[in-house]
Order: C-alpha cells, then sequence, then structure tokens
C-alpha cells in the first residue's frame, strides 16, 4: 500500500498573551501611571496589528489551501557523469530563448554544450520539451555520449509513462531517426544502448527487440509475449510491490540480453468498469494476485543479442511461490547476480550464473522470521571479488562486505542505529557514504565508514544544522548537492567538496520564501514524545494560528502507520493544507506508531508481523491520550482521525476498536479486508490468509465495524487499480448489515491518488474541510 532548529517564536505572539491577561477598564486606566499607560497602549495597538495579520494569513491560507504555503525555488536536477567531476542537466539559452543540454565542471561551472538550443525546444504553454517537434519526457546517452535516445509521445501504463516512441540523435554527424518504425505507435519501452552503443534493445507489445544503428533495422528477440506471456517488462504486482517495470539487461560484451518472463495465466484477473466515458460502460480487465491466491509464473533466461532459442534458467523452486525481484549483471562480465524471494519473503537468495556455462549456484543467503528487503544498492569491489549487503540480521539495518563466494560476511557500519540509505561509495577512497540518525528518528544526516575498516562511523554532515539532509552525490563521492531542510526551514540547496564536506557555492538559498513563510507567523510543527503503554513514540503537533493555551482544542490526527513509509519527520512540507486545517482551529497531530518505517531498528519494524493493523491502533488510541494529558489544551472529547491508503486502513481500524478516543473519522482509498489485497505486499508482512487466518481476521478493519460509534465519510475512487473499490463496497455493505450510519463519497473512475479529472482535488479537499467543520466542531473552547 505504499503510496512513499527550532526558530524563536514571534514578539506578536508574545502581545497575544499579554492582552489576554491584561483587563483594565477605565477605573483602573486612571491610576496607571504613564510609562505603564504608554506600555499599554503599545500592547493593545499590537494586539490590533496581530489580529490583522492573523485575519491575512488565514485568508491566504484558505487561498492556498490545496496548493503550497510559500513557493520555495528547487534546484535543477543533474546527471553526473562517469567522471563524477561533471554533470549534465538541461540548461536555458537566454539569447534564443529555448533550452539546451548542457554539462558543468563541479568544481568551476565551467560549460559544454552537449545538445545545443536548436535540437530542443520548450513550450511554456505546455511546460513541455520537445525534440524533432516531439514532447519528449527522458533522454539517454551512451556511455561514450555520441549518441542519444529521445523518449516522446509517452502513454502512462499503471503509475509511469513507460510507453512511448524512441528516437536516436548522432551527436557527431547530426542525424536524427526514429526506432522500430512499423511497429505500433508509442509502444516501445525500456529503450538502451548496447555496451558499444552499435545496437538498441527495447520492448514492444511483451516481446523484446534489437535494432541495429548501422543497418537501421531490428528484430524480435522473443516472439511468445502475449496478452498472458509478458517478455521484459513485469505484471502489475512486481511493479507496484518491488518496483519493477525494465525487465531485460544487455550483457558485458553486449552479446546477449538477460530477461523477465512472467506467465499471468492462472492469476486471477481484476475488473474495473467504466461508467463515465461511454454510454455503454467499458471494462479494465488485468491480472492482481490477491492475498493467498496464484502469482504469475515468474522466470528468468538470456538470449543472443541476434536472435534464436532462450536458455532458462534452472532456479529451482516453484515459478509462482518464489520471486525473482533482482537481476544484474556483474560489472563487465557475463556473470548474472539474482535475488530470490520464498514467496513469505522469510529468505532472500543469492544465485549466480554464467552466459554458455552450466554454472547456476546459490553463493549467499539472508533470512529473517519476519520479512527480508531486496538490495538494491550492490555494488563490486576488489575487482569483483566482494560485494556490499545491506541486512538487519544483528537487529540494525547495516551494511555488509560480502566475498563473492559468499563464504565472509563483514560488517561494514556498526552501531545501535540504522543504515537509512546508501548515496555513494568511492573504492579508491576507501569509504562508503550513507545516510542515517542515530539519536533522532525525524532527522537524517550524512555518515562515512570504510569499506575495509572496523565498522567505525564517521558524521559529514553539519551537527549544527538539525533536519534532514539529501545528497546527490558524484560517481566517485568528490562532489554533491545537498539539500538541507527542517520542518520550518525550506529548502536550501549547495554544492559541496568531498571528503570535507564544505560548501563551494550556493546553489538555492531561497531566502525570499523563508521570509515569507517567517512573516506568515504561523505555528510550525512541534515535535514531541508520546508513550504507548511503556514504548515511547514520535509525535509532531501543529496548533491553530491564534492559539490560546487556556482552551482546548479539538484534534485532526493524520495517520499512515504501515511499514512501507512514516509520517513524524523533520522535513519541509510544502503543502498548506495541515496549517489550513490548524487555522480553522484544530490542533493538527502525527503520531508514528510500531511499524512504520522509521529508523528504530529491526524490532520496532518488524514485531507487527502477522499483526498489522493492531499495534497501530493500539498505538494511536494510546498516544493521543498520552498528548492529552501532557497537553491540557487537547479536548478528548473531539478527537479525529483520517489516513490514505494504509492510512485510512488504520482510521477504519481506530473508529471501530477505540470509538471512546476516535470521534470522527476519514478514511480514504483504504484496504477494508486484507485479504483483498496483493500477494506480494500483504504477504509480506502477514504471510497468507491460509497460513495466518487469526491475523487477517483481527487486521482487517471490515471484522470490527460494529464497534463504530462516531461519524465516518469514506472516501475511494472507483477506478483504483491498486486498493479496488470492492473495499469500499465490501465495508459498506458491512456498516448496512451491522445498522452503523457513515456517509461516503466515490469518484469516478480516479485512480489511488484521486487527483484525475478537472476540480477532482479541491472537491476532494472542500468535501474533507465541510466533514471536519461538521462533526468536529472547530475552535478552542
Amino acid at each position: 500500500m505504499p503510496f512513499r532548529k527550532k526558530r524563536p517564536i514571534f514578539a506578536t505572539k508574545l502581545s497575544i498573551t499579554l492582552s489576554n491577561n491584561f483587563i483594565i477598564n477605565k477605573k483602573h486606566m486612571k491610576n496607571l501611571q504613564k510609562p505603564f499607560l504608554l506600555l499599554y497602549i503599545l500592547i493593545m495597538c499590537s494586539g490590533e496589528v496581530f489580529a490583522q495579520k492573523a485575519t491575512d494569513t488565514a485568508k491566504m491560507l484558505k487561498s492556498r489551501a490545496y496548493g503550497a504555503i510559500v513557493y520555495p525555488q528547487y534546484a535543477k536536477h543533474i546527471e553526473w557523469m562517469p567522471d563524477g567531476e561533471h554533470y549534465m542537466q538541461v540548461d536555458w539559452n537566454n539569447e534564443k530563448n529555448t533550452p539546451e543540454i548542457a554539462t558543468y565542471s563541479a568544481k568551476d561551472e565551467n560549460k559544454t554544450i552537449l545538445i545545443p538550443s536548436e535540437q530542443l525546444l520548450f513550450d511554456k504553454g505546455s511546460n513541455a520539451y520537445f525534440f524533432n517537434e516531439k514532447p519528449v519526457t527522458n533522454l539517454i546517452f551512451s556511455e561514450n555520449q555520441e549518441k542519444v535516445l529521445f523518449f516522446t509521445d509517452t502513454k502512462k501504463v499503471w503509475r509511469y509513462h513507460t510507453r512511448g516512441d524512441y528516437w536516436v540523435l548522432n551527436r557527431k554527424n547530426g542525424e536524427v531517426y526514429q526506432l522500430g518504425k512499423g511497429l505500433p505507435k508509442s509502444s516501445l519501452m525500456f529503450a538502451k544502448f548496447s555496451p558499444d552503443a552499435s545496437k538498441v534493445a527495447y520492448v514492444s507489445k511483451n516481446n523484446i527487440y534489437v535494432e541495429d544503428l548501422a543497418t537501421k533495422t531490428y528484430k524480435a528477440i522473443t516472439t511468445d509475449g502475449n496478452d498472458t506471456i509478458v517478455n521484459g517488462t513485469f505484471d502489475w504486482v512486481y511493479e507496484e510491490e518491488f518496483d519493477c517495470r525494465d525487465g531485460f539487461r544487455w550483457s558485458g560484451d553486449g552479446k546477449y540480453i538477460a530477461y523477465w518472463q512472467s506467465n499471468t495465466s492462472g492469476t486471477g484477473w481484476f475488473d474495473i468498469i467504466n461508467n463515465v466515458d461511454s454510454i455503454y460502460p467499458t471494462v479494465q480487465h488485468f491480472p492482481y494476485p490477491k492475498a493467498g491466491t496464484t502469482n504469475s509464473a515468474v522466470k528468468i533466461g538470456y538470449v543472443s543479442a541476434d536472435g534464436g532459442t532462450t536458455t532458462w534458467l534452472p532456479i529451482p523452486g516453484d515459478t509462482r511461490n518464489n520471486y525473482l525481484p533482482r537481476m544484474e549483471f556483474v560489472p563487465g562480465t557475463n556473470q548474472l547476480f539474482i535475488q530470490q524471494m520464498d514467496r513469505p519473503q522469510h529468505t532472500n537468495k543469492i544465485w549466480t550464473a554464467t552466459i554458455g556455462k552450466q554454472d547456476l549456484k546459490t553463493i549467499f543467503e539472508d533470512s529473517d522470521t519476519a520479512w527480508v528487503e531486496t538490495n538494491d544498492h550492490v555494488k563490486w569491489l576488489k575487482g569483483n571479488k566482494f560485494f556490499t549487503w545491506m541486512s538487519e540480521r544483528d537487529g540494525w539495518r547495516h551494511l555488509y562486505r560480502v566475498s563473492a563466494d559468499g563464504k565472509q560476511m563483514s560488517l561494514i557500519t556498526k552501531g545501535n542505529f540504522d543504515v537509512i540509505q546508501q548515496v555513494g561509495l568511492n573504492e579508491k577512497s576507501g569509504y562508503v557514504y550513507f545516510i542515517a540518525s542515530p539519536d533522532n528518528a525525524t532527522q537524517r544526516y550524512l555518515y562515512r565508514a570504510k569499506l575495509f575498516g572496523n565498522g567505525q562511523c564517521e558524521l559529514v554532515s553539519d551537527a549544527n544544522l538539525k533536519g534532514q539532509h539529501s545528497y546527490n552525490m558524484s560517481p566517485t563521492c568528490t562532489w554533491a548537492v545537498h539539500t538541507f531542510s527542517n520542518a520550518h526551514t525550506v529548502p536550501q540547496t549547495d554544492m559541496q567538496s568531498f571528503p570535507s564536506g564544505k560548501t563551494v557555492r550556493t546553489l538555492v538559498d531561497n531566502s525570499k520564501a523563508q521570509q515569507e513563510f517567517d512573516e506568515l507567523g504561523v505555528h510550525p510543527k512541534e515535535f514531541v514524545k508520546v508513550k504507548s503503554g511503556e514504548l515511547m513514540l514520535d509525535a509532531w503537533m501543529i496548533k491553530p494560528y491564534n492559539f490560546d493555551a487556556s482552551k482546548k482544542y479539538p484534534v485532526i490526527i493524520d495517520v499512515y502507520g504501515e511499514p512501507a513509509s512514516s509520517t513524524v519527520q523533520d522535513v519541509w512540507v510544502g503543502s498548506t493544507w495541515h496549517q489550513y486545517l490548524a487555522s480553522l482551529g484544530y490542533i493538527v497531530v502525527s503520531i508514528e506508531n510500531r511499524g512504520a518505517a522509521a529508523p528504530r531498528g529491526r524490532e520496532w519494524r518488524k514485531c507487527i508481523y502477522g499483526e498489522v493493523g493492531t499495534f497501530a491502533s493500539q498505538d494511536q488510541a494510546q498516544g493521543i491520550l498520552d498528548m492529552a494529558r501532557q497537553f491540557p489544551f487537547i479536548d478528548t472529547e473531539r478527537i479525529g482521525i483520517t489516513g490514505w491508503s494504509g492510512g485510512g486502513s488504520q482510521t477504519l481500524n481506530c473508529m471501530f476498536r477505540y470509538p471512546e478516543v476516535f470521534k470522527t473519522g476519514i478514511a480514504v482509498a483504504f484496504v477494508a479486508d486484507q485479504r483483498l489485497y496483493d500477494t506480494i505486499y500483504q504477504e509480506r508482512y502477514m504471510n497468507t490468509p491460509q497460513n495466518n487466518p487469526k491475523g487477517y481476521e483481527n487486521g482487517s478493519p471490515i471484522n470490527w465495524a460494529d464497534g463504530l460509534e462516531g461519524n465516518l465519510l469514506l472516501i475511494h475512487g472507483t477506478g483504483d487499480d491498486n486498493v479496488h473499490y470492492q473495499n469500499c463496497e465490501m465495508l459498506v455493505n458491512k456498516l448496512i448489515e451491522k445498522g452503523k450510519m457513515f456517509y461516503q463519497v466515490s469518484y469516478p473512475m480516479r485512480s489511488h491518488s484521486i487527483n484525475e479529472g478537472e476540480g477532482t482535488t479541491k472537491h476532494l479537499r472542500k468535501t474533507m474541510e465541510n466533514f471536519w467543520l461538521k462533526f468536529l466542531p472547530a475552535g478552542g473552547r
């Protein structure tokens, strides 16, 4: 269900506090001495100014209720060149008023044009780039940068624009031509150059093609692709839960292509009925394996780039009850490195196989009694003698060094903290750079450790900048585009030099946006700790603009609560939505329950295995009551909760299980019955319904619907291919059966994000706002 420094309080806040405490009538005023009278006049005037400012801010928040609170600038996206000293980005030619693509030196910004403005156009009306009069979504350079692939006329496949047309530009002679002429328009996917850039491979209509750039001829190297046999790409569930779309790889010598094949026959197919685009309904029909049902059969093979018979790798295990989520060639070789998970995702086995040899073998296995993750940043060391591996085997997520035969495994990072993300590795200097936050799970910092050291880790980020640091690091780890922000600091971006981590120039300082935010005078997020039993939880709250601590305010809790994401993070969020709700007179809160993806160790994340939905609702209920004990201005009679996707499920569980706590709820795009969600996600955390029937029963909100006492609004898109509208209809049916009253808004043919169609987002937010105001009265009492 993945969807994905305290500032000083403004002086005007002091004037509100004083003016609320000063009760002065004419009789008292006569007795005031002049200095006190002057002070009083100043206080009252500042109160009036503040009141006007509060009104202005409230109006601004309302006008931008569904947009951004301020409009900061963001650094241009860059792609690092292989040398690690230069980067590429789309630039603007002011003289010609058109875009161009250039490389820059990270050291001194020396510029070299790669693609001149004559070949790349920009249309401000559509906000799109054009190449050869075609709108460009992406471009890919060959390794020697002599040729470029332009991806145009793209179409969305589920979540991403992965299907379209490709054009090749030869930068040496300026020649331009389209790949796959004769194939259906906008049908090509994942085109990529061979290592020597003499050929391009791509997928069309579930088959893989190779096109010779010299002869401009192409050939299908697989021919069995159809509606159920999928070559070179993946079915719905692999894309959503393993982030798999591009399903083939060139070998190191460019002579072979290894690829995945999925056989979706036998898998349950789901239908979405479209009632709005024509006078007769149309049906979208696609394979979607729900928890406990039959998966697609997935296998890996390789074939000559010239075509021929595919050699299938005889990896042991039922192809429908094991997963193959990752496959890459070891750098510069014809040896495949494959990750295989069992269906419960308790184990991740590494298999190796060499093209043309019968040497398939398993070299390494990682396991966990709960679940394991894929390894997405495997790096090879010492001429492919070692590879890096992320594991939680010691109770924390750490980086390990594993020998190529899998027999030796050593910690690269060591300590009671989680490695959140690997961002760079420089074998020459001997260091790996990674994101971690040992002392505060809401923040993020850069650390480094020696690849062949004792596990000691060194902080690189500026410890005085409290919040979240992110880095786009060059391949050699000598430079990085660094961005810093926190809950009340607008993102600031600079170019840093390594290993010192010093700023060499500012890319975006956002001082104007920061000033605009500061002048709003809104209450930024306050980070606090709350308890669920003896367990300490991270949380934040936003107070109303005109907050008065002597009054009691209603609360709206924003929850996600499942293992795919986390909500309590000290990072800039530009949306006005939470601040707008606060301006209406609510305290907006988020609490990070057990099981959420916070860097607090394996036990924190995995204690919910087999019980998704139970611990989360318990922590939310106990957490908000503990917050109310700490902060008497929270009105325990006016507690609301809302969430989207997994957060919608948690909203339902909270409303049904703890009706004495949660009085009002809005559940959006929710899973009502965990059996209705897909195999890979749901079984990762719950095993199958057949093996864990009690867990599925306890964790599914639909089984607790009889507990509803408060006001509940259900919101769902009927075109949701992720969390099906079926969930909403089944829950509605159950609530009717139980005689429970509720409210429902369905958005015709909107997907999981409910953002398609003119006016949808505004209507959705207005619907939510109206529901809160009606059933969870706003304002202090």
